[in-house]
C-alpha cells in the first residue's frame, strides 16, 4: 500500500514553476441570477462550478421590512456563492460572463474574488492541475 508523503524541497521547487496557472473566482451574486450565470459560464467553456447560498451585506448594509405590524431590520441579504476553478486562458472570459449575467445594474449586484490555485487534483483518477478542472 503506497503512503502519502509531502515533497522534497527540490519537488518543491519544481512545482512551483507550475504555480499561478490556474485562479479561483469567487462571485457573490443576488440568487435570481444564478441560471444567468451558470449559462453564462457554460457558453465559455466552464464544465463544473460549485453554488453555496449565503448571507451578507455591502454598502447597502441590509433593509427595513414591515411584518404583521412590525418593522424590523434585516442585515444579512440572501446572495449565492460561485467557485469556479479556471486555466489562466479562460479566466477573462469568465469575469466577462459573469458580470454580464449578474449585474442588474443595482445596488448590491455582487463581487468577484479572483485566487490563485496552486494545485487541483482529481480524487478519483489523481489527474492534477488543469487536467483535473
Amino acid at each position: 500500500m503506497q503512503s502519502w508523503h509531502r515533497p522534497t524541497a527540490p519537488q518543491c521547487i519544481n512545482s512551483a514553476v507550475r504555480r499561478f496557472r490556474m485562479k479561483k473566482i469567487e462571485a457573490v451574486i443576488k440568487p435570481f441570477k444564478l441560471d444567468e450565470v451558470k449559462e453564462a459560464l457554460q457558453a465559455v467553456g466552464v464544465q463544473g462550478i460549485t453554488v453555496t447560498e449565503a448571507k451578507g451585506f455591502g454598502r447597502q448594509k441590509g433593509h427595513t421590512e414591515l411584518y404583521r405590524g412590525a418593522e424590523y431590520v434585516v442585515d444579512f441579504l440572501p446572495k449565492v456563492k460561485v467557485e469556479v476553478v479556471v486555466p489562466d486562458e479562460r479566466l477573462e472570459a469568465c469575469i466577462d460572463a459573469i458580470q454580464k449575467a449578474a449585474r442588474t445594474g443595482r445596488i448590491g449586484d455582487g463581487k468577484i474574488f479572483v485566487l490563485n490555485v496552486e494545485e487541483v487534483i482529481r480524487i478519483r483518477t489523481g489527474e492534477t492541475g488543469a487536467n483535473a478542472i
